[in-house]
């Protein structure tokens, strides 16, 4: 990951010598000012700041997720989707069972590794997903049509209904698909790691 070096009397000056060389618009670039010198009577004021482009970031990243899981044996492919909003890493492998881990586990483990990895490189947070062969889309869609029939089962019945645990991230799938949902109404109970979500029946008004 290629990064440059400004420098300019001001960080706004220091930028625009950024743009005009890169030929980028600044909403492409990801600035971190490095120093800034006060001047004195003889000098004048300093500020240094080192730019990395998205483009670059973007290669990075999947660079970096190929290389790592080489590492770990795993033989991988890495797609990139929406390059222009939050960028998502599909991997597809030799053994995406072994990667996932139970309930994800280990997706969230790389995800995790690979975010804090890029934090300390660029100095700031950078939103991106990372996902194996479209398991969290099919896991997502899985817990929603889930919930959904729990859902009319407590509704009809009027006893309420304990899920298996699951994450915070998944647990919050089930309370928004079911905010609306009539008749019933969702909690969380439970300690960590083995949260989960209970759905119950609401007094109709």
């Amino acid at each position: 990951m290629e990064k440059h070096n400004y420098v300019g009397k001001t960080k706004e000056e220091a930028i625009q010598k950024a743009k005009e060389e890169l030929q980028e618009i600044e909403e492409n670039l990801f600035i971190k000012e490095l120093s800034e010198s006060k001047g004195g009577l003889f000098k004048s004021k300093k500020v240094e700041i080192e730019v990395i482009e998205k483009r670059e970031v973007l290669k990075y990243i999947k660079d970096y997720l190929i290389k790592i899981l080489k590492c770990m044996g795993f033989n991988v492919n890495v797609e990139i989707k929406n390059k222009e909003s939050i960028p998502k890493y599909i991997i597809f492998s030799d053994n995406d069972a072994l990667l996932i881990g139970k309930n994800g586990k280990n997706l969230k483990a790389l995800s995790t590794l690979v975010s804090q990895h890029l934090n300390n490189e660029l100095g700031k947070n950078y939103k991106f997903t990372i996902d194996i062969n479209e398991y969290k889309e099919k896991r997502e869609k899985s817990i929603e049509r889930l919930a959904k029939n729990i859902a009319r089962e407590v509704r009809n019945t009027k006893v309420e209904a304990k899920m298996d645990s699951m994450n915070s991230y998944e647990r919050r799938i089930v309370h928004n698909i079911l905010t609306n949902f009539k008749g019933v109404y969702t909690e969380s109970e439970g300690e960590e790691p083995n949260r989960y979500v209970v759905i119950k029946p609401k007094e109709e008004k």
